[in-house]
């Protein structure tokens, strides 16, 4: 279980200088000791450890042990069977307010006339709140808006990757959310247990400082969502069609050039890749935090860009669509990735873990046949792999500013509620729906959604993440519970240590536009719009247009928490 940070004495020091700021003054951290944010250039640090005024942390006993016991937060523990679910709150208050919550959703809209959203209002005791469902597709960039003319209702659901769309997010914090720190802070354990059994690493990642030149500032604005630890996404491989066709999984990016080459057939509908994009990076070196390492030889943070895996990874990529190895539609950004794969016109597919539990619900409803697994880590030109691992939790609940302490309170008890975890009643109820409309348990034992469910509460985030849960586990087909652990096993140690572990860095703007600007052009090349014969006039662009400055920014904060 996760322990409390350390209770060392609290000093006040200089985090880092930063040109055209000086010392900023800092305190609450032992060893970094900072609880305020570090400015520059419009970019935050804001440290996510040791601070003072957090909720002291009570263990929250299990109602059962796992079955699979891994080392987390890398390796999860998981169940392979399921468990007679028990109440985790036996005290359940009586709330009475209506609120409204903006949440993403990707794919159709469930409808709210659902029992789903009735029984789950009920067992929680009885406080609405009312889904505002959005494009998940557009909400990191609609939110902007939604936020500056507060207009999200009552409550807001923010991935931690939908960050990057706001200029400046601690400055969007501390306008329009509720300070919850007076609340939160101490032994919350008898009113709200669960959410007091949460790591302390979660609430202190929910933490910003409402005046960087202020290092007293720092409050908590968030509830947390799962910090759920280890890898969250992989390139999956339908196995039954390497099977069939006499191909090995790849354990290289040259074998893996090769099965491509083997496998697709662009005239007969068929490619290795619907797309690859976002996670290749990793098997070329991408960096940490945007794309940044530290090179050791020089002394000096050098950004992915700017190192000859770039190019070797761009030319994959190129290799890919020359040869006509990926969806000729991938461009679009609107293929059906999934259906692709289940259909067997792709063969590979990035995605989250989460797919491999949906495939195989899929398999067994006798929807479609087949079976996948992730790759193993993947590295180029003999190079040892590398595996990044989550460090961070997965968003945060914001809560509007104007409403009143009793009011939070309310829905803080509604967040306690939603923080059981596995092998609980309320676990069941919010994540499967209600027995014999939304899940069946199935001949193993374990919750099978129907198909109502799938579209209602599988699909949809819902209120799933409204705050994460004690303890997160490796749960659903018990053979994809046994695999997954394996994967997990099997990967640790490739695993990378994140450069800037313990601070929250939110880049300057100029930075994150050129670092858009950057990702629009390697799209172009990867697509056959641009020449590889561009990308040294594509990096000097972006260190021209601000990558140079922020590597300054980014150098003083790693060169900080060495000093720690």
């Amino acid at each position: 279980m996760p322990v409390p940070s350390s209770d060392a004495s609290l000093k006040r020091r200089s985090l880092f200088k930063v040109a055209g700021v000086g010392a900023i003054a800092a305190a609450g951290l032992p060893a970094l000791a900072a609880c305020g944010d570090i400015e520059s250039g419009g970019g935050t640090a804001q440290t996510t450890e040791g601070f003072d005024f957090l909720p002291t942390y009570k263990e929250w006993p299990l109602p059962v042990e796992p079955d699979l016991v891994g080392e987390p937060p890398n390796h999860p523990s998981g169940f392979t069977s399921y468990p007679e679910p028990t109440e985790a709150v036996t005290e359940l208050p009586s709330g009475s307010g209506t609120y409204e919550m903006t949440v993403p959703v990707w794919g159709d809209t469930p409808s709210g006339d659902d029992p789903y959203f009735a029984a789950v209002t009920e067992a929680w005791g009885g406080t609405t709140i009312n889904l505002r469902q959005a494009d998940g597709n557009t909400f990191a960039d609609t939110s902007v808006q939604w936020l500056k003319a507060n207009e999200y209702g009552d409550a807001i659901l923010m991935f931690g990757w939908m960050l990057g769309s706001h200029t400046d997010f601690r400055e969007t914090v501390v306008n329009n959310f509720y300070d919850l720190t007076d609340i939160v802070k101490g032994d919350i354990s008898e009113r709200w247990p669960l959410l007091a059994g949460m790591p302390t690493s979660s609430w202190g990642q929910s933490v910003w400082s409402k005046d960087p030149a202020d290092p007293d500032s720092a409050r908590i604005f968030g509830i947390p969502g799962n910090f759920s630890g280890g890898v969250g996404n992989c390139v999956f491989a339908r196995t039954d069609y390497l099977e069939a066709s006499n191909l090995a999984m790849p354990t290289t990016v040259e074998e893996l050039l090769e099965v491509c080459r083997a496998w697709s057939d662009d005239s007969a509908g068929k490619w290795a890749f619907g797309t690859l994009d976002w996670f290749v990076g990793q098997w070329f070196n991408a960096g940490d935090s945007e794309g940044w390492v530290w090179d050791t030889d020089q002394e000096k943070m050098i950004h992915s860009c700017e190192l000859p895996e770039f190019t070797e990874l761009m030319e994959f990529r190129r290799t890919l669509w020359d040869e006509k190895l990926i969806h000729p539609d991938a461009p679009t950004g609107t293929l059906d990735y999934h259906a692709l794969q289940a259909s067997g016109a792709v063969l590979f597919t990035q995605d989250s873990l989460g797919w491999w539990n949906e495939f195989a619900r899929q398999v067994k409803a006798g929807e479609i046949e087949g079976a996948i697994a992730p790759l193993p880590p993947l590295a180029a030109n003999g190079r040892t792999p590398i595996v990044s691992m989550n460090t961070s939790v997965d968003g945060w609940t914001f809560l509007n500013k104007d409403l009143s302490k009793e009011q939070v309170e309310e829905i803080l008890d509604v967040a306690n509620w939603c923080s059981s975890p596995y092998g609980t009643t309320e676990y069941e109820l919010l994540q499967y729906g209600v027995e014999g409309e939304h899940f069946n348990l199935g001949e193993d034992g374990t919750p099978v959604m129907t198909e109502l469910g799938s579209k209602i509460v599988g699909g949809p985030v819902n209120y799933k993440a409204l705050a994460g849960q004690v303890q997160t586990f490796l749960t659903g087909d018990p053979d994809v519970v046994q695999a997954r652990f394996d994967y997990d096993a099997s990967i640790q140690q490739y695993a990378k240590k994140n450069l800037f572990e313990g601070v929250r860095i939110e880049g300057p703007a100029d930075f994150k536009a050129a670092a858009q600007t950057l990702w629009d052009q390697q799209q172009d090349i990867a697509y056959g719009r641009a020449e590889l014969s561009t990308i040294p006039d594509m990096v000097q662009t972006f260190l021209d247009n601000g990558g140079e400055a922020a590597r300054e920014y980014y150098t003083d904060a790693y060169k900080s928490i060495q000093d720690k």
